[in-house]
């Protein structure tokens, strides 16, 4: 089949999926596998080859993120039904004062960003927020807007998050390289958008009413006080036990349990890059260093730490655990099906034909791979879709260029500066952060879609830095 009509099957393909997913309200996983199944068979795939083709792709990339993400959910919801999270943002509150209290906030949304999922932070730490705003007399946007921006950028850049996770299996970036790059280039995104934010909520916005009734309303509570953390946690299922204000887990204790799997990841990477071959100790690093291993023994240290030692018995531990999954099983699959999207273009042909146009388009790579993703996210909204898409379109240009593993790891990067822009009206996320905030529409795009565009093309630019001394 000659490449145009390979890039015309690719083209209805794509467009096929945003309709799906855009007007038809189809469910990313399903339509992704529609879509799929349907690419494979215009383009030619035998029937006979359909279901194995499909498997593959499925088992592939499955095999390198569902563990890792698992796991980064299973830590994610210990600490949060621990306490920790609340424990980490009075902390904050404290060591930074009261006139630094929204830099405080954004910090605690960047460390409680890299185990816990974006919306899942925003429930944990919104009532810390409604707490200091109400205990001010400050506008509430001043506390939230930062810090929630701050762990959506975390989410589309770092690892254990899906997107992140999904992009580097499939472009063959390694994590650690990911995480070297990405976590002080995620560090200055983050203080960029928490000054450019300081400057937008200079300016007060109106506060639906239910809103500005649950922050203003009358009743007591100042920036420290525990019960404004402590008010999700104690909402668990049956069965979860309660986080309660009587025996918080210490700021040092969640901030090393955060750290931990990075630190274990890092020297897995350095371990492989500087140490002699076949020596004892690159070999113990590179296994302690494999994301999953990391994960696993951080997941450990947090059953203990924040479960055993707090009074959990073993049943609880594993129904926290065990909690943690059905949260993250439809992104699990969307990420497997975006595997086999990806599988389907390198079987058929049509990702050597996109790369040929891709190739002649005379962008850098990593404008094309920023880009790509930023048009994607734009148009169908999802940080995780975007990525995963991308990375299976960009994939086979990659495989026809020499680049280093650094190299790789800053195209994912810059995937993800473009997965944390534009985040407007059909992203889930803009919808909970401004009913959160209280802002209506017109707001919500003036704030929260400008900052995250703003934030993510500054993580681009700093990406394109980064590549001119690797």
């Amino acid at each position: 089949m000659s490449h145009n009509s390979l890039l015309l099957i690719a083209a209805a393909g794509v467009a096929l999926l945003l309709l799906l997913i855009i007007k038809v309200k189809v469910q990313p996983f399903v339509a992704l596998m529609v879509v799929s199944i349907g690419v494979a068979l215009a383009a030619g795939v035998p029937a006979a080859d359909l279901v194995a083709t499909i498997e593959e792709g499925m088992g592939s990339t499955l095999g390198h993120i569902a563990t890792i993400i698992a796991l980064g959910a299973m830590i994610g919801r210990i600490v949060e039904l621990s306490g920790g999270a609340a424990s980490l943002a009075h902390s904050l509150i404290a060591r930074f004062g009261e006139k630094r209290t929204p830099l405080a906030l954004t910090v605690a949304g960047f460390l409680l960003g890299i185990p816990v999922f974006f919306e899942v932070g925003l429930i944990i730490l919104m009532p810390i927020a409604y707490g200091v705003a109400r205990a001010s007399r400050k506008p509430l946007l001043v506390y939230a807007l930062p810090m929630s921006a701050a762990m959506l950028t975390v989410h589309a850049f770092l690892p254990p998050h899906p997107g992140a996770v999904a992009a580097a299996s499939t472009i063959g970036a390694d994590q650690g390289w990911v995480l070297l790059f990405g976590i002080p280039l995620t560090a200055v995104v983050i203080l960029l958008g928490y000054l450019l934010a300081r400057r937008m909520t200079r300016r007060e916005y109106s506060l639906a009413a239910d809103v500005r009734e649950k922050v203003y309303g009358g009743q007591d509570g100042g920036a420290g006080s525990a019960e404004s953390g402590a008010e999700h946690a104690e909402e668990g299922p049956d069965g979860l036990p309660a986080a309660t204000t009587a025996n918080p887990p210490s700021f040092a204790m969640v901030v090393s349990l955060i750290v931990t799997p990075i630190a274990l990841i890092l020297l897995g990477t350095i371990g492989t890059n500087t140490l002699a071959e076949g020596s004892v100790l690159r070999a113990v690093l590179t296994v302690l260093g494999a994301p999953m291993v990391a994960l696993l023994i951080a997941a450990g240290l947090a059953a203990y730490f924040l479960g055993v030692r707090r009074g959990w018995t073993r049943g609880q531990i594993s129904t926290v655990m065990g909690s943690a999954l059905p949260g993250v099983a439809m992104v699990i699959l969307v990420a497997g099906a975006g595997g086999v999207f990806g599988k389907v273009l390198v079987k058929t042909g049509i990702g050597d034909a996109v790369a040929d146009i891709l190739d002649r388009t005379g962008l850098p790579l990593l404008a094309l791979a920023f880009v790509m993703t930023l048009l994607l996210r734009a148009v169908q909204g999802s940080a995780t879709v975007a990525l995963v898409a991308t990375a299976g379109l960009i994939t086979p240009l990659l495989h026809r260029t020499d680049l280093s593993a650094q190299q790789l790891a800053l195209v994912c990067l810059a995937m993800g500066a473009g997965a944390l822009a534009v985040s407007h009206i059909n992203d889930a996320g803009y919808w909970m952060f401004t009913k959160l905030a209280g802002l209506d529409v017109k707001d919500g795009l003036r704030t929260w879609t400008v900052l995250t565009t703003a934030m993510g093309v500054s993580g681009f630019a700093l990406t394109g830095l980064l590549w001119l001394v690797v």
